[in-house]
């Protein structure tokens, strides 16, 4: 897998470069995995904007990917690889001995007719998915587990991989992917090897309606309007009218931390991402 790159026969195509899909053996998904998806478009459940510039895309389906992950002592076998819309990771298809098919976060070396196994008596082996307390100390994971069988929450991103880092007592350490180090429960499970599609960060779209396609509406910058449309807006000049970075309606755009003070979990990250 690599970067494919266009001939510039259009200006759009001059820069484009996205991801070679040699990788994805099929374009159809498994219907009986499928679910229809509605449109959000930034809203909150009362139908406000709660994120602007949202809207438009093209329709999507939703695949009923599993990251719980709980068919313990029952082997699988990755029948495709395929292109899933709504992540930027690739997703397998799992063929169960028991004959039911399940979809899961593909990983960086996975590919067609490996075998995967879940729970405890699985082998130390990408793919598999286990408990903490039985991965070996410096091993990459992802699908990271919260709370036990809740489903993997952490590192599921392209090219994401958490890295077990020691035990002690309960609690592992886990070095995420922003640096932050956290204690996670040994109960909780993971899953071995980091996840595919690494090279989506070094993608370019070369043109404005691949964004539109993708449901990212134009941004126009505060500082181009006139006083009445934005804080930033006016002035002689390129000027913010000596108001910090903020949004139209006055919310902190830099710096402005939402994190709870009080929140459970704040115990439990023993060093803060950078």
């Amino acid at each position: 897998m690599g970067l494919k790159s266009y001939k510039p026969i259009t200006p759009g195509r001059r820069f484009m470069q996205i991801v070679d899909r040699a990788e994805i053996t099929t374009d159809k998904p498994l219907k009986s995995l499928v679910r229809g998806k509605r449109r959000i478009n930034g809203r909150n459940n009362t139908g406000r904007v709660m994120m602007r510039h949202r809207g438009g895309g093209h329709k999507r389906r939703y695949r009923m990917v599993d990251f719980r992950r709980e068919k313990d002592g029952v082997t699988g076998k990755v029948a495709t690889i395929e292109y899933d819309p709504n992540r930027s990771a690739r997703i397998a298809l799992i063929h169960y001995l028991d004959g039911e098919k399940r979809y899961i976060l593909a990983t960086d070396t996975m590919k067609v007719g490996d075998v995967i196994d879940n729970g405890k008596g699985a082998d130390v082996e990408p793919g598999n998915h286990m408990p903490l307390e039985q991965i070996p100390d410096g091993a990459r994971i992802h699908n990271v587990e919260l709370k036990p069988g809740r489903g993997g929450q952490l590192a599921r991103a392209a090219g994401a991989g958490a890295t077990l880092m020691s035990k002690e007592g309960n609690y592992a350490h886990v070095r995420l992917p922003s640096g932050e180090m956290r204690l996670v429960l040994l109960k909780c499970r993971a899953t071995l090897g980091g996840v595919g599609n690494a090279e989506h960060s070094l993608e370019a779209s070369g043109k404005a309606g691949r964004s539109r396609w993708k449901g990212y509406r134009p941004y126009v910058r505060g500082m181009a309007m006139n006083p009445c449309d934005h804080p930033h807006g006016g002035g002689e000049g390129r000027s913010k009218g000596g108001n910090h970075p903020q949004s139209p309606n006055g919310i902190p755009a830099k710096g402005y931390k939402t994190r709870k003070k009080k929140k459970y979990s704040n115990k439990l990250i023993v060093h803060r991402r950078k």
